[in-house]
């Protein structure tokens, strides 16, 4: 496309959008007609030159100019109830629930890596060795070590605050740095898997695999389908760095951008919940398999919410990206 001509041939609308801009409160019938006209056109050309021949200064015209525009059709909009019932019942349960193909096999795959850890540290006994000293690990696995007295060395609503603080970090790095081409993404995720596995192995080797799990499994089942939520969800927005599909690369990475923002939301709500269960649930003096039950209970729940509402959500054509009218304008681009 030639940058020079096309703006000789439009600048004349950009020009007339803008003098309807300014006075806009004196506008006729026609005249609002018009400018409903202009502000579509010029959001067209807008993405035409996005797409076609990028030039910073135009470019950043444009924007301003559609923006206003789009304040002065739409009007101001803000935020109310029923946007946040939309995200909790709509928006959030259908963006996790399309990206279950990358959530899915990612957890099944860090939970192998996770037990194979847990197998190599417990059966090897040299390797157990370069992780501590044999007092140092018994302190870990013996009966009321550390291990057990990690969950009950605070007091529970500090521990759970902090402990969902730390986590909901954690799903929010994967989030973010997952346009890096996933790879800090693998990154983390290997770091979870390994301190899950050292754990594992540790207390297996003491003959405590099965404490070790009681502790675990109340919080950790819904903990742990977040991350790999989070995981999947970034490790997908670096797959759309390399394949955009049918979009181009900057509509691609800026649905599933936005759609990855209302994922760490949600996620963070999520990981609140598993936060309580491990500051208050999994240090009780609830038999064990009370608190199992109540993580077991947690995780069938969330799944039973992102396949139900989310996959209801999905196929009726919701992503978990913002409404429509709050996104810019695009225009096709060739399969």
């Amino acid at each position: 496309m030639d940058l020079d001509v096309f703006v000789s041939a439009h600048r004349a609308e950009w020009d007339r959008l803008d003098a309807l801009l300014r006075r806009q409160r004196h506008l006729t019938g026609a005249e609002t007609d018009e400018l409903v006209t202009l502000y579509q056109r010029t959001a067209t050309h807008l993405s035409l030159i996005q797409s076609s021949a990028p030039d910073p200064q135009l470019t950043g015209r444009l924007t301003q100019l559609v923006a206003r525009a789009r304040s002065a059709v739409t009007g101001t909009r803000r935020a109310s109830w029923r946007d946040v019932t939309r995200f909790l019942t709509q928006g959030f349960p259908a963006a996790v629930y399309r990206s279950r193909h990358w959530w899915v096999p990612t957890a099944l795959l860090s939970t192998a890596v996770a037990a194979v850890l847990g197998w190599w540290i417990g059966t090897h006994p040299e390797v157990q060795s370069s992780i501590a000293a044999p007092d140092e690990l018994r302190q870990l696995t013996r009966p009321g070590g550390l291990y057990e007295t990690y969950y009950s060395s605070h007091q529970a609503a500090a521990f759970a605050a902090q402990v969902w603080t730390n986590n909901a970090q954690a799903a929010a790095m994967c989030l973010v740095l997952g346009v890096f081409l996933g790879l800090p993404v693998l990154w983390i995720l290997f770091e979870n898997m390994l301190n899950l596995g050292i754990g594992a192995g540790l207390m297996s080797s003491a003959g405590r695999l099965d404490t070790f799990l009681g502790l675990v499994l109340p919080h950790g089942l819904l903990e742990l389908t977040a991350v790999f939520v989070a995981a999947g969800t970034g490790l997908r927005l670096g797959w759309t760095v390399i394949d955009p599909g049918p979009r181009s690369r900057r509509t691609a990475l800026a649905e599933e951008g936005r759609a990855a923002v209302g994922m760490a939301i949600g996620l963070a709500l999520v990981l609140f919940v598993s936060g309580a269960i491990e500051g208050f649930v999994t240090p009780s003096g609830l038999p064990t398999w009370a608190r199992i039950t109540i993580g077991i209970a947690a995780e069938l729940t969330f799944l039973a919410y992102v396949y139900v509402l989310g996959g209801k959500a999905a196929r009726a054509g919701d992503t978990g990206d913002v409404e429509a009218a709050e996104r810019s304008a695009t225009v096709p681009t060739a399969a």
